[in-house]
Protein backbone atom coordinates (compact mmCIF):
# COMPACT_ATOMS: atom_id res chain seq x y z
CA UNK A 1 0.00 0.00 0.00
CA UNK A 2 1.38 3.40 -0.97
CA UNK A 3 1.70 5.99 1.70
CA UNK A 4 1.40 9.56 0.58
CA UNK A 5 2.76 12.38 2.65
CA UNK A 6 0.37 15.25 3.17
CA UNK A 7 0.83 17.92 0.57
CA UNK A 8 2.59 21.11 1.57
CA UNK A 9 0.42 24.23 1.53
CA UNK A 10 1.00 26.36 -1.52
CA UNK A 11 2.98 29.53 -0.87
CA UNK A 12 0.98 32.73 -1.15
CA UNK A 13 0.99 34.36 -4.57
CA UNK A 14 2.37 37.82 -4.06
CA UNK A 15 1.92 40.50 -6.67
CA UNK A 16 4.87 42.91 -6.67
CA UNK A 17 3.97 46.49 -7.56
CA UNK A 18 6.44 49.33 -8.07
CA UNK A 19 5.41 52.63 -6.47
CA UNK A 20 7.19 55.97 -6.74
CA UNK A 21 7.23 58.32 -3.76
CA UNK A 22 7.89 61.81 -5.05
CA UNK A 23 7.58 65.46 -4.20
CA UNK A 24 9.61 68.63 -4.02
CA UNK A 25 12.63 69.09 -1.77
CA UNK A 26 11.87 68.55 1.92
CA UNK A 27 8.31 67.23 1.60
CA UNK A 28 8.91 64.04 3.62
CA UNK A 29 9.70 61.31 1.08
CA UNK A 30 12.47 59.66 3.09
CA UNK A 31 10.38 59.84 6.26
CA UNK A 32 7.44 58.15 4.50
CA UNK A 33 9.54 55.26 3.19
CA UNK A 34 11.27 54.79 6.55
CA UNK A 35 7.98 54.87 8.48
CA UNK A 36 6.31 52.04 6.60
CA UNK A 37 8.96 49.69 5.21
CA UNK A 38 9.07 46.16 6.59
CA UNK A 39 12.72 45.75 5.59
CA UNK A 40 15.73 47.88 6.39
CA UNK A 41 15.34 50.93 4.15
CA UNK A 42 17.96 51.77 1.57
CA UNK A 43 18.60 55.49 1.93
CA UNK A 44 21.01 57.61 -0.09
CA UNK A 45 21.09 60.60 2.22
CA UNK A 46 23.99 63.02 1.96
CA UNK A 47 24.86 65.88 4.28
CA UNK A 48 23.97 69.24 2.77
CA UNK A 49 26.97 71.50 2.33
CA UNK A 50 27.65 75.13 1.48
CA UNK A 51 27.72 74.08 -2.19
CA UNK A 52 23.93 73.85 -2.10
CA UNK A 53 23.45 77.37 -0.78
CA UNK A 54 21.40 79.42 -3.20
CA UNK A 55 20.23 76.23 -4.94
CA UNK A 56 18.20 74.37 -2.30
CA UNK A 57 15.49 76.61 -0.87
CA UNK A 58 15.12 75.86 2.85
CA UNK A 59 12.10 78.04 3.57
CA UNK A 60 9.91 76.02 5.92
CA UNK A 61 12.52 73.27 6.35
CA UNK A 62 15.38 75.23 7.87
CA UNK A 63 16.30 72.33 10.18
CA UNK A 64 16.93 69.96 7.26
CA UNK A 65 20.59 68.88 7.13
CA UNK A 66 20.55 65.95 4.68
CA UNK A 67 19.08 65.29 1.27
CA UNK A 68 18.43 62.29 -0.98
CA UNK A 69 20.91 62.19 -3.87
CA UNK A 70 19.82 58.99 -5.67
CA UNK A 71 16.81 57.23 -4.21
CA UNK A 72 15.21 55.73 -1.14
CA UNK A 73 13.92 52.16 -1.20
CA UNK A 74 11.57 50.21 1.01
CA UNK A 75 9.04 47.39 0.81
CA UNK A 76 5.66 46.83 2.39
CA UNK A 77 3.10 44.04 2.06
CA UNK A 78 -0.43 45.39 1.98
CA UNK A 79 -3.06 43.46 3.90
CA UNK A 80 -5.66 42.33 1.37
CA UNK A 81 -7.80 40.00 3.46
CA UNK A 82 -6.83 37.13 1.17
CA UNK A 83 -3.73 35.24 2.40
CA UNK A 84 -3.37 33.59 -1.02
CA UNK A 85 -3.16 36.83 -2.97
CA UNK A 86 -1.01 39.52 -1.38
CA UNK A 87 0.30 42.77 -2.82
CA UNK A 88 3.90 43.78 -2.14
CA UNK A 89 4.70 47.42 -2.79
CA UNK A 90 8.26 48.23 -3.80
CA UNK A 91 8.70 51.86 -2.78
CA UNK A 92 11.15 54.07 -4.66
CA UNK A 93 11.64 57.57 -3.27
CA UNK A 94 12.91 60.20 -5.69
CA UNK A 95 15.36 63.03 -5.00
CA UNK A 96 13.58 66.33 -4.54
CA UNK A 97 15.91 68.78 -6.25
CA UNK A 98 15.61 69.62 -9.94
CA UNK A 99 19.30 68.88 -10.52
CA UNK A 100 18.59 65.19 -9.84
CA UNK A 101 15.52 65.05 -12.10
CA UNK A 102 17.27 62.80 -14.64
CA UNK A 103 16.95 59.99 -12.08
CA UNK A 104 13.15 60.28 -12.05
CA UNK A 105 12.75 58.58 -15.44
CA UNK A 106 14.64 55.51 -14.23
CA UNK A 107 12.73 55.31 -10.95
CA UNK A 108 9.38 55.76 -12.70
CA UNK A 109 10.03 53.07 -15.33
CA UNK A 110 7.31 50.41 -15.13
CA UNK A 111 5.86 51.93 -11.96
CA UNK A 112 2.17 51.37 -11.31
CA UNK A 113 1.61 54.73 -9.64
CA UNK A 114 3.07 57.53 -7.57
CA UNK A 115 2.47 59.36 -4.31
CA UNK A 116 3.17 63.09 -4.70
CA UNK A 117 3.83 64.68 -1.32
CA UNK A 118 3.13 68.37 -0.89
CA UNK A 119 3.87 70.90 1.84
CA UNK A 120 1.20 73.58 2.25
CA UNK A 121 3.91 76.08 3.19
CA UNK A 122 5.37 75.67 -0.31
CA UNK A 123 2.53 74.54 -2.55
CA UNK A 124 4.09 76.20 -5.58
CA UNK A 125 6.96 73.69 -5.42
CA UNK A 126 4.54 70.90 -6.33
CA UNK A 127 3.65 72.22 -9.80
CA UNK A 128 6.66 70.73 -11.57
CA UNK A 129 6.21 67.38 -9.82
CA UNK A 130 2.54 67.17 -10.76
CA UNK A 131 3.33 68.19 -14.33
CA UNK A 132 5.95 65.44 -14.57
CA UNK A 133 3.57 62.63 -13.67
CA UNK A 134 0.82 64.08 -15.81
CA UNK A 135 3.21 64.05 -18.78
CA UNK A 136 4.24 60.48 -17.97
CA UNK A 137 0.54 59.51 -17.81
CA UNK A 138 1.32 57.68 -14.59
CA UNK A 139 -1.56 57.40 -12.10
CA UNK A 140 -0.80 59.41 -8.97
CA UNK A 141 -2.39 60.85 -5.89
CA UNK A 142 -1.48 63.98 -3.98
CA UNK A 143 -0.82 63.54 -0.27
CA UNK A 144 -0.79 66.69 1.85
CA UNK A 145 1.87 66.08 4.48
CA UNK A 146 0.63 67.26 7.88
CA UNK A 147 3.69 69.16 9.01
CA UNK A 148 3.45 70.72 12.45
CA UNK A 149 2.54 74.41 12.26
CA UNK A 150 1.90 74.25 8.50
CA UNK A 151 -1.25 75.99 7.20
CA UNK A 152 -4.30 73.74 6.98
CA UNK A 153 -6.47 73.96 3.90
CA UNK A 154 -9.47 72.01 2.71
CA UNK A 155 -8.44 69.26 0.32
CA UNK A 156 -10.57 70.81 -2.41
CA UNK A 157 -8.65 74.05 -1.92
CA UNK A 158 -5.38 72.17 -2.46
CA UNK A 159 -6.84 70.55 -5.57
CA UNK A 160 -7.85 73.92 -6.97
CA UNK A 161 -4.49 75.52 -6.12
CA UNK A 162 -2.62 72.75 -7.97
CA UNK A 163 -5.13 72.71 -10.84
CA UNK A 164 -5.63 68.96 -10.51
CA UNK A 165 -8.13 67.01 -12.54
CA UNK A 166 -11.11 65.62 -10.66
CA UNK A 167 -9.82 62.07 -11.17
CA UNK A 168 -6.66 62.71 -9.09
CA UNK A 169 -7.20 61.78 -5.42
CA UNK A 170 -6.09 64.35 -2.83
CA UNK A 171 -5.66 63.07 0.72
CA UNK A 172 -4.12 64.10 4.03
CA UNK A 173 -1.19 62.09 5.36
CA UNK A 174 1.16 62.26 8.32
CA UNK A 175 4.28 60.58 6.93
CA UNK A 176 5.60 59.99 10.46
CA UNK A 177 2.65 57.74 11.24
CA UNK A 178 2.81 54.22 9.83
CA UNK A 179 -0.95 53.71 9.66
CA UNK A 180 -1.45 57.04 7.94
CA UNK A 181 1.13 56.05 5.31
CA UNK A 182 -0.49 52.63 4.87
CA UNK A 183 -3.83 54.32 4.28
CA UNK A 184 -2.27 56.57 1.64
CA UNK A 185 -0.60 53.65 -0.16
CA UNK A 186 -3.82 51.66 -0.05
CA UNK A 187 -5.66 54.58 -1.64
CA UNK A 188 -3.01 54.78 -4.35
CA UNK A 189 -3.34 51.07 -5.13
CA UNK A 190 -7.11 51.44 -5.32
CA UNK A 191 -6.71 54.36 -7.70
CA UNK A 192 -3.82 53.09 -9.84
CA UNK A 193 -4.69 49.41 -10.14
CA UNK A 194 -8.44 49.26 -9.71
CA UNK A 195 -9.56 52.83 -10.54
CA UNK A 196 -11.51 53.06 -7.30
CA UNK A 197 -11.99 56.34 -5.43
CA UNK A 198 -9.83 57.08 -2.42
CA UNK A 199 -11.43 56.49 0.94
CA UNK A 200 -12.75 59.71 2.53
CA UNK A 201 -10.25 61.09 5.02
CA UNK A 202 -11.52 64.61 5.60
CA UNK A 203 -9.50 67.77 5.61
CA UNK A 204 -5.83 68.31 6.48
CA UNK A 205 -7.01 70.14 9.58
CA UNK A 206 -7.07 66.95 11.65
CA UNK A 207 -4.45 64.27 12.08
CA UNK A 208 -5.52 60.92 10.50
Amino acid sequence: MSVYAPSEPSPPRLRKVKIVVSGAFGTGKTTLVSAVTEVRPLLTEAVMTQASEGIDVLAGVESKTTTTVAMDFGRITLPTGDPEHGIVLMLFGTPGQNRFSNIWDDLSYRAAGAVVLVDTRRLEDAFDVVAYFEAQKLPFLVAVNLFDHAPRYLLDEVRDALRLEASVPVIACDVRDRQSVLDALTDLVRHALFRLPASPIGTPGARP
